[in-house]
């Protein structure tokens, strides 16, 4: 509690902080937090699951006054981690007299409209800020601090021009957080163009690399599936998190691995917010082994605690997600292993991803796989449309037949 208290945190912070028994500020916090307090711009590098969330809340919750207008805004890439932060400003505010409003898209905006009437702050994704901006139901002339957090992946997804209007209706003189995985380009753009003499701050990756283990196996094109069910049950995991690259493959994996006795649940950017809410609840009450299979999308700021395996049942086709993929596990002095399933159509993307990242991936020999019996992929309804032909042959590798594309 000492080493939380020299950094300036106030004491009801410090109260939740002790009951949440967090031992030791993580890296980000111990470098980030004197200088929020401060209330100097901060440019920040820090993984998902750092401890970043305390870091920009230990200032923005001593410096509200309440009932004083919308004195805080934190933006966020998607739905997911904007329930994720705002849950957190809520838990951390539990001494603190301020109210929190979080504000997404996919979900009636009625009852969002009447909780800014009271709020001090808002957690929010771009598109929903702007919508409520454009409908005069949200006020930032009263801004203090404005925080982009996981900024470089809003930018990835095309967010930059609502995050530069949003911006642009905050007072000239605020304090302005960043917080991104990596600091690109367009990032040391946007900090030159709206930021005062930020203080630069990074901590190293989150993920222990001495405790993660990088493998790969080499399969037969038919027994991709067969594989992953051998390795589910065989490995001695805790969570486990299985990436594809597209909805159809993390519903074909889900469904099949259920139909395979593997107590598994898929979430991707096709469900309703309300549909993955209820899988992210059902994940967080589950006190057994489980698997997630999931997009890279809908992984997106979901701070899962205690990853202890990841598979690539999917090589991803941008390098950089690998590294997010992979950073989900060994974390916090944790033992993680991440395992690559490669087939044929695979070694393109895996070139890549070994090319451009400073990875060292050992390849595991293969053991004897009994092949599983599955269910072929659903087509969709571009499928059905197709007669013949392309995508829509029974020949097809994506239709049936024995070069079925998920095997």
């Amino acid at each position: 509690m000492n080493e939380f208290k020299k950094l300036g945190i106030i004491e009801p912070l410090l109260k939740v902080i002790e009951e949440e028994h967090f031992k030791e500020p993580t890296e980000i916090q111990a470098k980030s937090i004197p200088v929020v307090i401060e209330g100097k711009d901060v440019l920040a590098g820090s993984a998902t699951g750092s401890g970043k969330t305390l870091a920009f809340a230990s200032g923005i919750l001593q410096s509200i006054e309440k009932r004083k207008g919308i004195q805080a805004i934190i933006l966020t890439p998607t739905r997911e981690l904007a329930e994720q932060v705002g849950n957190s400003f809520k838990k951390f505010a539990k001494y603190v007299p301020v109210k929190t409003v979080i504000v997404y898209g996919g979900v009636s905006i009625g009852p969002q409209i009447e909780k800014i009437k009271s709020a001090d702050i808002v957690v929010g994704t771009p598109g929903r800020v702007l919508d409520h901006l454009s409908r005069n139901t949200l006020r930032l002339d009263k801004v203090k601090t404005l925080v982009l957090d996981e900024a470089d992946r809003m930018l990835d997804m095309g967010f930059r021009d609502d995050v530069e209007k949003i911006m642009k209706q905050c007072p000239k003189f605020k304090q302005t957080l960043l917080f991104s995985a990596t600091i690109t380009r367009e990032l040391s753009e946007l900090s030159k163009k709206y930021m005062k003499n930020p203080v630069k701050v990074s901590a190293e990756s989150y993920v222990d690399a001495k405790k993660l283990k990088q493998i790969y196996y080499d399969v037969q094109d038919n027994m991709k599936f067969s594989m992953l069910v051998h390795l589910l049950k065989h490995e001695q995991a805790g969570l486990a998190m299985v990436f594809c690259n597209t909805r159809k493959n993390v519903d074909f994996v889900a469904d099949n691995l259920k139909s395979s006795g593997v107590d598994a649940l898929a979430i991707h950017g096709g469900f309703t917010q309300d549909k993955r809410s209820k899988i992210m609840k059902q994940f967080d009450s589950q006190k057994r082994l489980y698997v997630l299979v999931c997009t890279d999308v809908a992984a997106r700021g979901l701070d899962i605690q205690g990853v202890s395996h990841v598979y690539n049942y999917d090589i991803p086709k941008d390098p950089k997600e690998y590294i997010h993929r992979i950073g989900r596990t060994a974390r916090a002095g944790s033992e993680g292993k991440a395992i690559n399933i490669l087939v044929n159509r695979d070694y393109n993307n895996f070139r890549k991803v070994m090319r451009e990242n400073d990875v060292d991936v050992e390849k595991e020999k293969t053991p004897f796989v009994e092949r599983v019996k599955i269910k072929p992929a659903k087509p969709s309804n571009d499928f059905r449309k197709k007669k013949s032909g392309g995508f829509g042959g029974g020949k097809s590798k994506y239709g049936g037949g024995k070069r079925n594309y998920h095997r």
